[in-house]
């Protein structure tokens, strides 16, 4: 069945979704026989008998059962990485990356995927890793499933059509889509859409949630509402296809003779979905001094400790500047908590150059950082009048575990070996007979 787009909007909340009037069963999840004649599966995004509100699961009506497919096989990819890492570790230098090139050949989602860092651990469901992809391929016969978390995909340039079990996401640069583990997907790129690049966090931990808003009050930041899942959708296509399935840390493929996107109806409240960036209602401040960059926190997986994230993601949007005799930029810094940082669009107001769309930096655990030289000396001297900071779109993947770049990402030719350098031009102001 083809269709227009169509969401259904609010964060994690329960939805019922049928593409066949009448394929939801009325007051049962597994009646004897369902309607249409499809089969009832329960898919599970926590346990059991986890409490009510953190518990995660969806009924599927679908054409076919999950289990009809072929036994899994190991597939080879040498540019995905998983945690632990056993051959490298990590160190304290801050690192940069140039935007990850596009490809030449033919390459679709999968076969782009690069991963950069990693940390806690994928099997003991802690820690998080963060990919780049870069592709031009549609995934035509080919579908994915990640085991090992969830997969919270932010491009940078071109537009993607996820096609899931559970409906249709599109999602251009500016925009996030996440897709729970364990939801089969395809990545097609949009229309006009001759290359596609982006970033990736796979969630090994708890799923990502919104942060609670405390002195805030009750509205600000990202609101539930904004956040979109799809509407049923489904296709009854028999045709030889991929399954790629992302396990304790490996790739597996499965052979299946049907499209596995057969649901024809769902409803619970684990499910892929969307949101605008655009959407989130930046909160600043209106005096003085620069607040800390967890104000721009759009969602949190938490961990064991209250108040040290799994991840956090955090967006820098466009906004006022506006507070008083106060330094602009994020302030010089060293942190308990590890940033991956990714730059979407513009310029972001602590680089002066360097830092460029599409490409990334990591700032571990202590590691001293922050604004360059250049953007030092000019904030210091600016004239502190209303200002609107526009075109620019910047994200942190932040993380109280430290991150471990891989191998492919220390040797990537595409690495600024000289980040360094940029605060080297930091000299002495001091002068004890001056205030």
């Amino acid at each position: 069945m083809q269709g227009d787009l169509h969401y259904q909007s609010g964060f994690r909340n329960h939805f019922a979704s049928e593409a066949l009037l009448g394929a939801l069963p009325v007051g049962q999840n597994s009646p004897q026989r369902c309607h249409y004649g499809l089969y009832a599966e329960q898919l599970s995004g926590s346990a059991f008998t986890a409490p009510r509100n953190h518990n995660l699961r969806s009924w599927l009506y679908r054409i076919r059962p999950s289990v009809a497919q072929s036994e899994y096989r190991a597939l080879a990819n040498s540019w995905v990485e998983t945690s632990p890492l056993t051959h490298v570790a990590a160190d304290p230098n801050q690192m940069r990356w140039d935007p990850l090139p596009l490809p030449d050949e033919p390459m679709d989602f999968i076969d782009s995927l690069l991963t950069m860092a990693v940390n806690g651990d994928a099997s003991a469901q802690f820690g998080c890793a963060v990919h780049l992809y870069a592709c031009n391929r549609d995934m035509s016969e080919r579908f994915f499933y990640d085991a090992d978390g969830e997969l919270l995909i932010v491009p940078q340039q071109g537009a993607l059509l996820l096609r899931t079990e559970f409906g249709l996401l599109h999602i251009t640069p500016g925009e996030i889509a996440v897709i729970p583990r364990g939801i089969k997907f395809q990545v097609r790129l949009g229309d006009d859409t001759g290359a596609a690049r982006g970033y990736i966090c796979e969630n090994y931990a708890s799923p990502l949630e919104l942060p609670g808003l405390g002195p805030i009050g009750a509205n600000g930041l990202a609101n539930p509402r904004d956040f979109l899942s799809p509407v049923a959708w489904y296709e009854d296509k028999q045709d030889a296809v991929e399954l790629v399935a992302k396990f304790s840390g490996r790739f597996w493929t499965a052979r299946l003779d049907h499209s596995p996107l057969d649901v024809v109806a769902w409803h619970g409240n684990y499910a892929p979905y969307k949101y605008d960036l655009a959407n989130f209602n930046t909160v600043n401040t209106v005096s003085f001094d620069h607040p800390d960059p967890s104000i721009f926190t759009v969602l949190t997986s938490t961990s064991n400790t209250p108040g040290m994230a799994n991840i956090d993601f955090v967006v820098f949007p466009p906004r006022w500047m506006v507070a008083e005799h106060t330094f602009r930029p994020p302030y010089f810094h060293r942190n308990l908590m590890s940033e991956f940082m990714g730059l979407i669009q513009g310029e972001y107001d602590a680089k002066a150059e360097g830092f460029l769309p599409g490409g990334a930096s990591l700032h571990n655990c202590m590691s001293p950082h922050g604004p360059d030289a250049q953007t030092f000396e000019k904030a210091t001297q600016a004239k502190l009048e209303p200002h609107y900071q526009a075109e620019t779109l910047a994200f942190m993947f932040e993380s109280r575990y430290v991150f471990h770049p891989t191998p492919a990402a220390l040797d990537a030719e595409f690495r600024q070996r000289d980040y360094v350098d940029v605060w080297q031009g930091l000299g002495s102001h001091f002068d004890p007979n001056t205030t």
